[in-house]
């Protein structure tokens, strides 16, 4: 209860933890750690867990056994999916006029990338990826059709709305990989979900092939042995990428003059970055560009799943990916915005000796959620670092001198200070001979450039009643799109 006298700051982790608990005394530690391996190493309810140990019961001495301390070796299954429902997804496919694959993070979890690869060429079936799912195909293969639902591309929200059957693996189906429930539209579509969590994967009333991604993708390969889908369907895949690899490369090289755009920036870290370099990215417009243009050449090496948008996530996670593999170069990409919310371990990284590279793009305030308000009829209120203007009252004065370069470089981290491409080029090489955290540093305009691209919906609700005209039109568009929304039952 939050009104019992044993509650605490750590009370805070329940929420976000798979397994929580408080010891009282020593001896429940005996009970409690089982408890955390068990869930540590369990495919389908793996998360965080918490140990809330008091100061008082820190200091208490116990005779634990010997057996606590001795080596065990958890071993992690691989669940096959049910026979009987895998020969009727096998009937499904047979079937199927169109069908479409949306590969999540869970393919990477579970190292099914080739048995992917193997399945989609075997069958044919064009592949679209979630954030956390970017990469379980390389960028450049045939039936990658890239980023799905809200930040998707063009060929990805065309099969989509097409598809008579989708095949979504190691997926949540997420708002915006389902384009608020918008992006499948073909009134006769199903769901096979081949997830290792039963919540997952019945969703959208799927067959739900409950089990381990790797495992079930061979099992589901064997079964359809022989079929592939027709070669028309297959040559569209391949226009469609051809198309979209044009507007990447427009994005990369932009005929714009001034300050460089937010994907001019990405398009010089891609190529500069070796393959089994970690990109780690979590808030703000980046995400949805990273998710569009980032090229991907390794599995392991996009960090970003855009779960809330959790700004500050980035120098941890950064730091927890480097500690995870120190021989790979780290890539930590976020905005001012993001850059304020945890600098502060920076330190650590420091502290510790894990060298990050920390590419800071300001565009001086929250791009992101700015332009989204002002894409739903908007002004973008307080999103720009900005005095407050004592005549108008409002936030649109002179911009706050605030110098993030500085207060990198006061927290000790090497700072590159660029204005264009070409000096953050030689940054990034400079960057690349340093053994500790470098940030490099560099400003693009203020207002996102990746606009046009939005061949999908997000569902964020807007004022019935409004003064403002703009809002009203922006209601009705809302209105009309909600029109479009499915409850798949």
């Amino acid at each position: 209860s939050p009104f019992s006298q044993d509650l605490s700051v750590n009370d805070c982790f329940k929420p976000v933890s798979k397994y929580w608990d408080r010891i009282y005394r020593p001896e429940q530690i005996l009970t409690a750690l089982p408890e955390v391996m068990r869930v540590l190493t369990s495919p389908s309810n793996t998360g965080c867990v918490t140990l809330s140990v008091p100061q008082d019961v820190q200091t208490e001495g116990f005779d634990f056994p010997e057996s606590l301390f001795e080596k065990r070796i958890w071993h992690i299954p691989r669940p096959p999916a049910d026979p009987q429902l895998l020969k009727m997804a096998a009937d499904w496919i047979r079937s199927s006029s169109s069908p479409i694959i949306v590969a999540g993070g869970g393919v990477i979890y579970s190292e099914a990338e080739a048995s992917l690869a193997r399945f989609s060429e075997q069958t044919g079936i064009p592949v679209m990826e979630t954030f956390a799912g970017k990469g379980a195909l390389p960028y450049d293969h045939p039936l990658n059709l890239g980023a799905a639902g809200a930040t998707g591309t063009q060929g990805a929200n065309y099969y989509s709305e097409r598809a008579d059957l989708v095949i979504g693996i190691g997926t949540r189906y997420s708002d915006f990989t389902t384009a608020s429930k918008t992006a499948f539209q073909n009134k006769d579509v199903r769901f096979i979900n081949i997830n290792i969590a039963e919540f997952d994967a019945f969703k959208h009333s799927a067959l739900a092939l409950t089990g381990d991604a790797r495992s079930v993708l061979d099992q589901l390969s064997d079964e359809v042995k022989g079929h592939a889908c027709e070669a028309s369907y297959q040559q569209e895949v391949l226009r469609f990428n051809k198309d979209w690899d044009q507007k990447v490369e427009a994005a990369y090289r932009p005929d714009s003059k001034g300050l460089p755009s937010q994907s001019e920036v990405i398009g010089a870290l891609n190529e500069f970055s070796d393959p089994e370099d970690v990109l780690v990215c979590a808030s703000g417009s980046l995400p949805g560009d990273l998710h569009k243009l980032w090229r991907t050449r390794n599995s392991k090496g996009f960090h970003l799943e855009y779960g809330y948008s959790c700004m500050g996530y980035e120098f941890p996670g950064g730091l927890g990916v480097k500690m995870a593999a120190p021989e790979r170069e780290v890539y930590v990409m976020l905005g001012d915005g993001g850059y304020l919310m945890m600098p502060s371990e920076i330190i650590t990284s420091l502290q510790e000796n894990y060298k990050l590279t920390v590419i800071l793009i300001n565009n001086q305030g929250f791009a992101s959620i700015g332009g989204l308000s002002k894409s739903i009829g908007g002004e973008g209120f307080g999103t720009n670092y900005k005095y407050r203007d004592k005549k108008s009252g409002q936030l649109d004065g002179d911009l706050l001198p605030v110098d993030l370069a500085a207060n990198a470089e006061s927290l000790g981290a090497k700072v590159f200070r660029t204005g264009d491409i070409p000096s953050f080029h030689a940054a990034l090489a400079a960057s690349k001979k340093e053994s500790r955290t470098t940030v490099i540093y560099i400003e693009t305009v203020p207002e996102r450039k990746m606009a046009g691209y939005g061949y999908a919906w997000w569902d964020v609700p807007i004022a019935e009643i409004a003064q403002s005209e703009a809002v009203n039109k922006a209601h009705d568009n809302y209105l009309d799109q909600k029109k479009k929304q499915r409850h798949f039952l």
